[in-house]
């Protein structure tokens, strides 16, 4: 039997954190042998807010490289870039075609990217979700790894498949895959060292509420020495009034890779004098080998484009695939 086929990504946008690893990146490591993986670096995304040109191409290989030094194995996944596609530029432009707008304004991560932004609200911020549909149906996506602030964009996907089945497919015949969301709960929202409330974002404003992939074992001392806590003794999950305690200690339990119990029954005594010295050293040793394995790729600039060639070779087989039956489907005439 055929392996579900799985597809996802993660924009070039600053520096990947833990919220980036946890919440998604370790996540399709654990499981990427039981898939078929599609992990794309999805730059077309990262220029829908405003975005430093110059460090576009960089960044879009760096996270090409921390996906390889985090253990996304090539036996079992495929890396590509979104813009070496051209599949998916043609594939968004038709789902527009068919998409309501209101369903786009109802959006709830554009109302609240449109806020922050103003009078430089984009159309492709708006259009975001459709480019994200494209993504997914191109590769004939089964399940779509997302935290529960991307759930809805997944759901957008289905209502557009949904659609585009009825108003263009035969009988017993659809014309697109309809992908389902996966979410892990454990992990799934890793909140800011700042804001125990708000998740940890590459957009924040303040470094210290959050820790890259990337930083020096003295940046991440100095982030987890000055990150919020609260003035009680003793540390708990699922308190909700103390957000920035089960948070931490959220982060302790993924990264020392403990079970909640243990960590619970560990700490129930601590203070934040001798918990905080812990989650550093244990912060600092769970990144020290994806950091001096992301060095050795970097180091080796030839071997990581032609990962990414083969990646894309492969990756357009399928999205070119998927973009005819659309076409043909849709009416238009065939390419002469």
């Amino acid at each position: 039997m055929a392996k579900q086929r799985v597809l996802s990504g993660i924009q070039p946008t600053g520096n990947l954190h833990l919220g980036n690893y946890l919440g998604a990146i370790r996540n399709w490591v654990a499981t990427q042998e039981q898939y078929d993986n599609y992990f794309c670096v999805v730059d077309l995304h990262a220029i829908t807010v405003p975005y430093e040109p110059g460090a576009l191409a960089a960044n879009t290989y760096e996270v090409a490289a921390l996906y390889l030094a985090c253990g996304i194995d090539l036996a079992y996944s495929t890396i590509f870039v979104q813009s070496h596609i051209p599949a998916h530029t043609e594939l968004a432009w038709l789902l527009n075609c068919i998409t309501p707008l209101n369903w786009l304004e109802r959006m709830i991560q554009f109302k609240e990217k449109a806020v922050k932004q103003g009078e430089n609200v984009s159309v492709g911020l708006l259009d975001y979700p459709v480019l994200m549909a494209a993504d997914i149906l191109l590769y004939d996506a089964d399940l779509v790894p997302v935290g529960e602030d991307q759930k809805q964009h997944v759901e957008l996907t289905r209502d557009i498949v949904l659609r585009i089945n009825d108003q263009f497919g035969k009988k017993g015949k659809p014309v697109l895959k309809l992908p389902e969301p996966l979410i892990r709960r454990e992990g799934a929202r890793v909140m800011s060292l700042t804001d125990g409330t708000k998740k940890m974002s590459k957009s924040d404003p303040s470094e210290l509420s959050r820790i890259s992939l990337l930083d020096p074992p003295e940046a991440i001392a100095k982030k987890i020495k000055r990150c919020k806590t609260d003035p009680e003794r003793g540390l708990e999950f699922d308190n909700p009034d103390r957000p920035e305690c089960h948070n931490l200690l959220t982060l302790y339990m993924l990264l020392a890779d403990k079970t909640q119990v243990a960590v619970a029954a560990e700490c129930q005594d601590m203070g934040w004098g001798q918990f905080k010295p812990l989650l550093t050293e244990t912060a600092i040793a769970a990144l020290e080998p994806l950091q001096a394995k992301y060095r050795e790729l970097r180091a080796d600039p030839d071997y990581l484009e032609s990962i990414l060639r083969e990646g894309r070779d492969k990756a357009a087989a399928s999205a070119e695939s998927v973009l005819a039956r659309v076409k043909n489907a849709l009416g238009f005439s065939k390419a002469l």
